[in-house]
């Protein structure tokens, strides 16, 4: 397997073989039959080689050395090389010489997870019950395997196997080498994973989550931060990793908007394309989610609440599926995750149209695809398009489903799958594609031809210095300034003496420990950040000042309440603190999901009512504002809030989406210009909850605001899609297009320039938009067709080039033909979408 340039495998160093004092060696029958066992060991443990003996060595440790050869392993234990054994053969010839040696119940094993260690698998090591138990015949994949989710904080064995991370990767050797060596065929069982904003292990390099990563507009910086993850992933001893997730957020009530990289399906899919490349740049399989038409539910529910989508066939079309298509074609991701809601009355997960027609014969998806949690279970007990599990499994298998994934044994999906090919409801012909697809991936990866990860380099590769550093450059470029009034940032500390700061924000470092992502990662907060940089300089003053949630919450979303006694004395404390500084930082926003247990105001099945800051947040703001003293509000949030009074009352709003292990530097870097804030809106900011939907791209006229004089303005945006602030100006100017008459297949090539205007550095972020002028249905009035990020120091202007591919133009016309319509099109170069600087146009001739 190809790892940075090198080979990596099972056989490079040498094998050291079991055989010491107080070790085993296999010799004879046993070899033959089975590693050597020592039966009192603890819990019943199979016999390894310790983590010390293994790092000691330098080298993989096996028990059953007659199978390993050179080059080759005898996975079978028959003594000859086999076509599926053999590295040089191609993937297909192996694949089928495997699947011609397997019996119904290795092919069943195949297509089912097992959920890792307390999840599903009580063992955090192979057990002497392991040659009994389900997965004797083999398992698909194992999930979340000794991460520390959601346990890590518990005082239980295998907690001692999550770190450091050469230990992990030892121990998921372990269990590996139970599928080598003592499973008939040997195949190896895969390592999944989630990770949307870095790798969900028990430490790992945390990033912004998806919706803060948007942020960025960078695409170079996406690419960087999917190869990171992609390395750790792989240090870890994962080979699949769930992510990106291509979810198209339209409702900013919706619990996982965090999770998504905003409201643009062109943006969605140009950052998208770069993390799948950055991870499988690194051997680590990407499995994008969730497909399909996932993220536009009614009233923003999820899970096992009301969630059909509302979209019509156009928005499902081009919001939701294009950028599944572009992913695919430009980067090949070999994971799919489908989603577990229906879509016009046809779920998802036993839809043959969309797992098979769409997405592999269309969009020409060559990976397996995988279920969300629970998704084939909906079928029957949610949906009831099925009769009962057993149907339900006829139904996803049928439909295009490879893998099922949720939080249950094997055997609740295997039995009835078995007793459905005997009963000839599956065909024999459909179970061997559904298996092939899965063997495919896992001789991609690597796995059968080394299945043991190294261990030398793993503790330097995850959480190393240069990529906590790259992660505190991530943090800075997703912030977005929202407003500066009268220039009062950046701040000049050498006028400052005393710094007030408040918020359930301001020092809760669990704003970069939510779920899908790095757990217990080391996180500096906006507190730690300020007494970091002014230790012996000036005083830091804190008080919380207000909690996420109030005595009612969440009743106080739909019927507000006065504050009790003890939150208007949280909010007294902060005000005093604020009467004794030069300056106060307000650090409100959301609290996201992280253990199951925990309380949110974000993330996975944590939709709300409102938008408005939740608790007794907006009445701190008030509270502190009141004093006079200049107020700047930092708003770490997971979805686009309700800032109304923040924006009334303060002059300087600093947005960060959840930023991340580097978050409270970040921010504090930018308060006081080290770092100048470039960071654009991918979501758009409505007053209220009642003007929803309000977003980006959209209809004609659909976000305009009322007029007349005999009617009540109740619409206007706070902030537009694309719009962000700097501490620079910037100027544009010298708009070209070619060809001015392009044909409905021609790409067309627009370049203008940017100068930094101002006397400090900056980055800008230039945006394309179109519009076209007639069309066969109603489109959208604009559409995101490029953009770029930019850095410019004073002075300095560059030329930028972007290039509009025939894609982007095209619309579903009134037949349901995707075309690109002859007609004349406007270019639109904008700062924001509200914010056009340059206009130009070109004439599609047929």
């Amino acid at each position: 397997m190809k790892w940075n340039g090198k080979i990596f495998c099972a056989f490079c160093s040498g094998l050291l073989l079991t055989g010491a004092t107080g070790m085993a060696q296999s010799t004879g029958d046993n070899a033959g039959t089975g590693t050597a066992l020592i039966t009192n060991l603890p819990d019943g443990l199979i016999y390894a080689p310790t983590y010390d003996e293994c790092m000691q060595s330098g080298k993989p440790v096996v028990t059953r050395a007659n199978i390993y050869h050179d080059g080759w392993i005898d996975l079978n234990k028959n003594g000859k090389k086999d076509i599926y054994e053999d590295p040089t053969q191609p993937i297909e010839k192996r694949v089928e010489d495997l699947l011609s040696q397997m019996t119904l119940e290795e092919k069943t094993a195949q297509l089912a997870t097992l959920y890792g260690y307390q999840r599903v698998l009580k063992d955090y090591l192979p057990t002497t019950n392991w040659h009994n138990a389900f997965w004797h015949d083999g398992v698909a994949n194992i999930d979340e395997d000794l991460t520390g989710y959601p346990y890590y904080k518990k005082n239980l064995p295998g907690v001692a196997y999550i770190w450091p991370a050469s230990k992990h990767a030892w121990a998921l050797n372990e269990v590996q080498r139970f599928f080598i060596e003592d499973t008939r065929l040997g195949i190896p069982a895969e390592f999944t994973d989630e990770g949307i904003r870095g790798v969900e292990h028990f430490k790992a390099t945390d990033f912004p989550t998806e919706l803060g990563l948007g942020q960025t507009w960078d695409r170079d910086l996406i690419h960087h931060i999917g190869e990171v993850e992609g390395s750790e992933a792989h240090a870890l001893g994962y080979a699949n990793v769930y992510g990106p997730i291509m979810d198209v957020m339209r409702d900013p009530r919706w619990g996982r908007c965090l999770e998504s990289y905003g409201e643009d399906p062109f943006l969605v899919s140009e950052l998208a394309i770069q993390m799948v490349k950055g991870m499988q740049s690194q051997g680590i399989v990407s499995t994008m989610k969730h497909f399909c038409i996932y993220a536009d539910n009614e009233g923003a529910r999820e899970g096992y609440a009301r969630d059909n989508p509302r979209c019509p066939p156009r928005e499902a079309e081009m919001l939701h599926l294009w950028p599944y298509e572009r992913v695919i074609r430009e980067a090949n991701p070999l994971g799919v995750m489908c989603s577990y809601n229906d879509y016009d009355g046809v779920p998802i997960e036993g839809s043959h149209y969309y797992l098979t027609d769409v997405l592999r014969t269309r969009f020409g998806f060559k990976g397996y695809v995988v279920s969300d949690s629970d998704a084939v279970e909906y079928l029957a007990k949610k949906h009831h398009t099925a009769a009962d599990m057993k149907d339900a499994v006829r139904e996803a298998v049928l439909a295009g489903l490879n893998v099922r994934t949720t939080f249950t044994p094997q055997e609740t999906y295997v039995v009835p799958l078995r007793e459905l090919v005997r009963e000839g409801k599956v065909p024999m012909s459909v179970l061997d594609d559904r298996v092939r697809d899965v063997l495919r991936i896992k001789f991609w990866e690597g796995t059968f031809d080394a299945p043991y990860h190294p261990l030398t380099n793993a503790d330097a590769i995850v959480l190393s210095a240069d990529k906590v550093s790259f992660a505190r450059r991530v943090s800075q470029e997703s912030l977005v300034l929202l407003k500066n009034e009268k220039n009062l940032l950046p701040l000049d500390e050498t006028k400052i003496k005393t710094i007030a700061v408040c918020g359930p924000n301001a020092d809760n470092p669990n704003y970069a420990k939510d779920h899908y992502g790095p757990i217990n990662a080391p996180v500096v907060t906006v507190r730690q950040a300020l007494e970091e940089r002014f230790a012996g300089k000036a005083r830091i003053l804190y008080s919380k000042g207000a909690d996420y949630f109030d005595a009612h919450w969440p009743d106080t979303e739909i019927m507000w309440e006065p504050p009790t006694s003890d939150e208007q004395a949280q909010i007294d404390a902060a005000v005093a603190d604020a009467k004794q500084a030069d300056v106060a930082i307000v650090v409100v926003g959301d609290l996201p999901r992280g253990l199951p247990e925990d309380r949110a105001t974000v993330g996975e099945n944590c939709s709300r009512t409102g938008l408005n800051l939740t608790g007794r947040q907006d009445d701190l703001i008030r509270a502190v504002a009141a004093t006079g003293k200049p107020v700047i509000v930092v708003d770490i949030s997971g979805r686009p809030v309700t800032l109304n009074w923040a924006n009334r009352l303060c002059p300087a709003i600093l947005q960060a989406f959840l930023p991340g292990m580097e978050g409270g530097h970040a921010i504090v870097d930018a308060l006081f210009g080290d770092y100048n804030p470039g960071g654009k809106l991918t979501c758009t900011f409505p007053k209220t909850v009642g003007q929803l939907e309000m977003n980006f791209p959209t209809k004609p006229a659909a976000n305009a605001e009322p007029g007349g004089k005999d009617r009540v303005n109740v619409a206007g945006l706070l902030w537009p899609f694309g719009f962000g602030l700097s501490y620079t100006k910037f100027a544009y100017s010298d708009l070209n297009v070619s060809p001015e008459k392009p044909g409905t297949n021609d790409d067309i090539t627009v370049s203008f320039t940017i100068k930094n205007t101002g006397d400090r550095a900056g980055d800008e972020i230039p945006q394309l938009y179109t519009h076209q002028d007639l069309s066969d249905v109603t489109v959208w009035d604009e559409r995101l067709c490029g953009f770029d990020r930019v850095h410019l120091d004073p002075g300095e202007s560059k030329t930028v080039t972007m290039v509009i591919k025939p894609e982007c133009l095209a619309i579903w016309n009134l037949a349901m033909k995707r075309v690109v319509e002859p007609g004349t099109f406007k270019v639109l170069i904008g700062a924001s979408s509200a914010d056009i600087k340059l206009k130009g146009g070109f004439e599609i001739t047929p």
